[in-house]
């Protein structure tokens, strides 16, 4: 799908509500729903942890430490992080052992602070490129604006 028309849809989906719970469901089901990946869901900053929040896939990881795994590191390095061989990443956590590939985006609240990850892993070695990056930034930008 065409970043525009993504983002204009996603924009169009969560307009007009302002509950994060709500809104981070129907991005995640509207992620899904448009590239099928194998696991779509946020991780959300509750003191010193990345708490489990609103996903679609299997089960996963309830708590994540900072500077763990590709979430926590993500958050410690308030950067987006891809990874094409998740074997290759140092200190992964395997949630599922059919994630093969992973890219972590992180949101900000209006201090500037991260508050919450956009996890998403897939099911094959090297989904995530510069193009993905570029739209997956682009989609949590619009939900930062919406509720944090």
């Amino acid at each position: 799908m065409n970043k525009n028309v993504f983002i204009e849809n996603l924009r169009n989906l969560i307009s007009g509500e302002t509950d994060t719970t709500a809104v981070l469901a129907n991005t995640a089901a509207y992620i899904k729903e448009v590239y099928g990946w194998f696991w779509i869901g946020f991780y959300i900053v509750k003191e010193e942890e990345l708490v489990l929040g609103p996903f679609q896939g299997s089960v996963a990881c309830y708590r994540i430490k900072k500077g763990r795994g590709v979430c926590g590191t993500s958050w410690q390095k308030n950067a987006t992080i891809v990874v094409p061989d998740v074997e290759e990443f140092p200190g992964h956590i395997a949630c599922s052992s059919l994630s093969k590939s992973e890219i972590v985006v992180p949101l900000h609240n209006r201090q500037g602070n991260v508050c919450a990850v956009l996890d998403i892993d897939s099911d094959q070695l090297a989904t995530f490129g510069p193009a993905e990056q570029d739209v997956l930034e682009a989609a949590v930008r619009v939900v930062e604006e919406q509720v944090f």
